[in-house]
Formats: structure tokens, C-alpha cells, sequence
């Protein structure tokens, strides 16, 4: 027993050192743990060789940048102030020594088709992409070491008409990098070949210790063992002068206690480490692993805070007693959203970000006369504000009736609408106790028309709410239904959705790097997405803000 307690140490031991060892050289690679560093100088060293001594570039404007894909780690570099750089930095020699590069990539279009390409074409940019916001993680100002050529491809390849499931299917794959980097469960070698080698022996090796094991304990329990027998055998003896008694033995415990646990112990760790028995289990554990995968699923989460009855079901009581958040539903994105969101961010290449002022000042009157409710103290009551109206305009046209009666029906079911409803619900802020505590009394019900319903709910806001947001909200919620009554529903929602998409884009720029993270951890989120999307695009901040990232800083990557 002791030779078997002793194998059991350095196993462990031994898978320990392994895995602390291929950490080690995993932080150390420059593919991998130095990977920012090595990528931020050389995007310096290819921005200074792309330029000519005059500051004109010296290839074409939308020509693909020799983005990193792989092979860096194959080559020799050095260390030097703002970074780690390759030391056979000509444009010739880091073309063919190894280095896989978005403008080599781009150049198999003469080898295969294009049509056949395309995805691994987008699949290699999503790479270099993720490289990129990895500098972006580790507090290098990316922005200014790269190229123009790096902004002009971005916004020439994926900001055309007609590609706005390109963007964000490239986007999303970036960021499904990212999260199999930072929080991927699944263990990874990295490290030189004699690493899977070590690991499986160390596997094997522990197959085998479990089975002697195993036999060991049947042998005793089948050969040795007597009901009479137990864990603990006690002896008793009564000692009084010089006289003693006759021992008295007591038995405690069964020998069950410890053979069943260490018996199925010993299967599982047998049945972790078989590979042979897994592939059994594989196809069924890939399928559920993909329904647990943080991914984007290119799904929002939704909510609103206008609620003519709230609900008294079981399940809002608990969450009300235990203090938990309101249920959101998750709606898919609808391309309607992606169209609109990407008109938006066509329009911003200077960085010209707006929180929903342009779109108000191109509808002329009707738009000027609602510029009030975007010049708030903050954005969140901006959102707020524009929130509470948008709901008010849905509950005079419920979405129910716009399923029913369909596009004939005088009921706007447009796109402006799906976009309107949707980004305005994402965007949710809580105000959530001053809605609740005004709308308690409200006794609306089905047998109210919808116009009587967002009738009561402007009265009772205006005038019951103690929060200054639901009051203007309000006031703009009446605003837009007065273009409903004088016939202009197509504008009320057409103008809502413009604003929405313009101000989803201009609250997503931000240096909040650890929000960003955790929304990454949780699966992504929409403004998370576009966060990436607006970084490539050079968009790093919103006007007037600076993009708080340190020029040069060895952080956290």
C-alpha cells in the first residue's frame, strides 16, 4: 500500500510540473504570451516601411496589409523599446521565411477560386484581427502604429453595401478567439512535441495505477475479508491494583466505506484519462459543448420598463423577494438591425460619432423639434429618455396586431420598427422602482384599445413620476404620436430607428477594457461586437474624449 501511495504522489507530482512547465513556455512564446508585444512592434516596423520619406504610402490605399496570421513565433526577433521586432526586417525576407500574412492570403485568389476561398480568406482575417485586439487588451495604442493601409482595407473590405452578415460573421469569429484564449476550458499544448507525448504517458501510466489499484483492493476485500472484521478494532482492558481484566473488543465501521469510493474513484480517474473510452462519448459531448459555448449566438438580450400590468406570476414574485434583476428574453439580431447599424458606421469613417443629432437634423422640422431629448447630462439618460418614448410609441401599435393583420394593415410593421423596438430594448437601463411604484395603479387590460392604453400610460407618467427621465420620456412619447395622429407613422419609426442605430454605435466606443472582458466571458454582446468593429476602424473613442490607452504599456495580455 505504501508503493501504491507512493506512485499516486509522483503521478500527481508529475502532472503538475507538466502543466506549470508548458504554462511557462506558453507565457514565453512569442505566438502566444508575448504575441501583443511582438505584434505592436511590428506593426510599427511595417508602418514605417510602408511610408515614404516624403509620408505618402507606397502601396495602394485598399491593398491588404501584411497583417500577422502565423509563423511568427519561427522567427528570430529582439527586444527594443516599444516592443519586440524581427532583427531580418526587410520586406523581402519577412515575405518568405515562414510568415503567414493577410496580403499573401489575399494573393491565393490566382491559385483557387474565390468563391471556394472566401471563408478561409475571412477566417485568416479574423485571426489577424484577434492578434490585433489582443495589443488592444494589453494597452498598446494600436491606432498609432498602424498603417492607413490597415484602416482602407478594413473599411473597403467589410464596410460595402450588401456585406453586413460578412462584418459581423468575422467579427464574431475574432472574439470566439479571443474567448478560447482567455477562458477556454479545454486544455491546449502549445509547447514543443514531446509535450502531448509526456502528457499521455503520464496518462497511461495512471490508467495503470488505477487498475493495480483496483485489483489490489479486490483481493483483499474478496480473500481477506470476514464479516467479523471491520474499519476499527478496538481492544478494551480494566487495570485495577495488580489485577486485570479480561480484554473486551469492540468492532466499528464496514469495510464498504472505504472499498466503494476508492473503487468507482478509480474509475473515473481510469475513464478521464482513456482517450479510447471517450471516443465514444465524443459526437454527444461536442453537441452539448457547442449549446455551452460563450460565442455571440447573434442574439440581444431584451427588456422594457413599461408595463401597463405587471405580472404577478410565481417566478416575478422570487425574483422580487430575492432581489434578482428582471428576466430579459434573448431575440435574435434581425438583418434589418445589421443593415441600419452598419449605414450608421458607413457614415462615421471620419469618426464623426453622433449620439442621434445627425439623423434628427436630416428629417428636417420634425426631427429639430425633437433635439431636446438628445442634449442631456449623460448618455444613459439619453438612452433612458429614448427608451421610455419608443416603448410608449409600441404600446400604441402592439406587436401582436402587427402579426396579425400583416403589411397591409394601416399598422406600421416595417423594418425601422423591428430596429426601433430592438436596439431600444438592448439598451436597457433600471429605473426599474419609480416605473413599477407609478404603474401599480394602472388598471388597463385587453378590453382597452391600444390608443386608450398609451393614452393612460403619457397621463400617468406625466404625472405621478418623481424621476425626471420618465417625464421627459414621456414628453417625447407624445411628441411622437402626435406624427401617428397626423399620419406620419412610417416617419415616427424611421426616425426612431435612425437614432437608435446611431447612438448604439456612439456608446460603443470605450477604454472599458474589463466590461468588455466579462461580456466576452459571458458569450459577447452586441456592443461588445461593435466595440471590435469600430477599434479596426480606427474609432477608438467617442468626440471629444481622449482613448485613455497608454502608448506604451506592458499590461495585462
Amino acid at each position: 500500500m505504501t508503493a501504491l501511495a507512493a506512485t499516486s504522489f509522483a503521478l500527481t507530482s508529475a502532472k503538475i510540473v507538466l502543466k506549470y512547465y508548458a504554462y511557462g513556455k506558453a507565457q514565453r512564446s512569442f505566438a502566444l504570451g508575448r504575441n501583443p508585444h511582438l505584434i505592436f512592434g511590428y506593426m510599427k516596423q511595417q508602418s514605417l516601411q510602408g511610408t515614404s520619406q516624403d509620408g505618402e504610402p507606397m502601396v495602394a490605399e485598399d491593398a491588404p496589409p501584411p497583417l500577422l496570421v502565423m509563423g511568427e513565433e519561427k522567427r528570430h526577433v529582439e527586444k527594443q523599446p516599444l516592443g519586440y521586432v524581427f532583427k531580418d526586417d526587410s520586406w523581402t525576407t519577412s515575405h518568405n521565411n515562414g510568415l503567414v500574412t493577410i496580403d499573401r492570403v489575399w494573393r491565393m485568389d490566382n491559385v483557387l477560386p474565390t468563391s471556394t476561398l472566401k471563408p478561409q480568406k475571412d477566417l485568416c482575417l479574423s485571426f489577424a484581427l484577434f492578434k490585433l485586439l489582443r495589443c488592444r487588451f494589453a494597452r498598446y495604442k494600436v491606432r498609432t502604429a498602424a498603417s492607413k493601409g490597415t484602416f482602407s482595407f478594413f473599411w473597403s473590405l467589410l464596410l460595402k453595401d450588401g456585406e453586413h452578415d460578412r462584418v459581423f460573421l468575422v467579427i464574431s469569429d475574432e472574439l470566439s478567439f479571443l474567448h478560447d484564449y482567455y477562458y477556454s476550458s479545454l486544455p491546449i499544448s502549445y509547447s514543443k512535441y514531446w509535450l502531448p507525448v509526456a502528457g499521455i504517458l503520464i496518462s497511461l501510466l495512471s490508467i495503470a495505477y488505477c487498475c493495480s489499484l483496483m485489483i489490489t483492493i479486490t483481493l483483499l476485500v474478496v480473500l481477506q475479508y470476514d464479516k467479523s472484521e471491520s474499519q476499527m478494532h478496538c481492544n478494551v482492558h480494566c487495570i485495577r491494583g495488580g489485577l486485570m481484566s479480561h480484554d473486551m473488543s469492540k468492532y466499528y465501521g464496514n469495510w464498504y466505506l472505504i472499498v466503494v469510493p476508492v473503487f468507482f474513484l478509480s474509475v473515473l480517474v481510469m475513464m478521464s484519462e482513456h482517450s479510447l473510452l471517450k471516443k465514444k462519448w465524443i459526437g454527444l459531448l461536442l453537441r452539448r459543448r457547442c449549446k455551452l459555448m460563450k460565442h455571440w449566438d447573434e442574439k440581444i438580450g431584451q427588456c422594457t420598463m413599461l408595463e401597463i400590468r405587471p405580472r404577478t406570476t410565481l417566478p416575478v414574485l422570487l425574483r422580487r423577494l430575492l432581489h434578482l434583476p428582471d428576466h430579459k428574453r434573448k431575440v435574435k439580431v434581425p438583418a434589418a438591425v445589421k443593415v441600419c447599424i452598419m449605414e450608421v458606421v458607413r457614415s462615421t469613417r471620419n469618426g464623426d460619432l453622433s449620439n442621434g443629432t445627425a439623423s434628427l437634423r436630416c428629417r428636417g422640422q420634425v426631427g429639430e423639434r425633437l433635439l431636446w431629448a438628445c442634449h442631456n447630462k449623460s448618455a444613459s439618460y439619453t438612452l433612458l429618455t429614448w427608451h421610455i418614448a419608443t416603448s410608449i410609441l409600441e404600446v400604441r401599435y402592439p406587436h401582436r396586431l402587427d402579426q396579425q393583420q400583416g403589411s397591409s394593415s394601416p399598422i406600421p410593421n416595417t423594418d425601422y420598427k423591428i430596429v426601433a423596438t430592438h436596439l431600444s430594448r438592448s439598451l436597457y437601463e433600471d429605473v426599474k422602482k419609480d416605473v413599477e411604484r407609478v404603474l401599480a395603479g394602472c388598471t388597463a387590460g385587453d378590453s382597452l384599445t391600444p390608443e386608450a392604453n398609451c393614452q393612460q400610460l403619457i397621463e400617468v407618467l406625466s404625472a405621478d413620476a418623481k424621476h425626471e427621465v420618465l417625464k421627459e420620456g414621456a414628453r417625447l412619447g407624445k411628441q411622437l404620436l402626435a406624427l401617428v395622429v397626423e399620419g406620419e407613422d412610417d416617419t415616427a419609426w424611421k426616425l426612431l430607428a435612425e437614432f437608435w442605430s446611431e447612438m448604439i454605435v456612439y456608446v460603443a466606443p470605450s477604454d472599458n477594457l474589463k466590461g468588455h472582458s466579462e461580456a466576452i466571458a459571458r458569450g459577447g454582446e452586441l456592443i461588445t461586437l461593435l466595440w471590435v468593429l469600430l477599434f479596426h476602424a480606427g474609432i477608438v473613442s467617442r468626440p471629444g474624449e481622449d482613448d485613455g490607452v497608454a502608448p506604451t504599456s506592458a499590461g495585462v495580455v
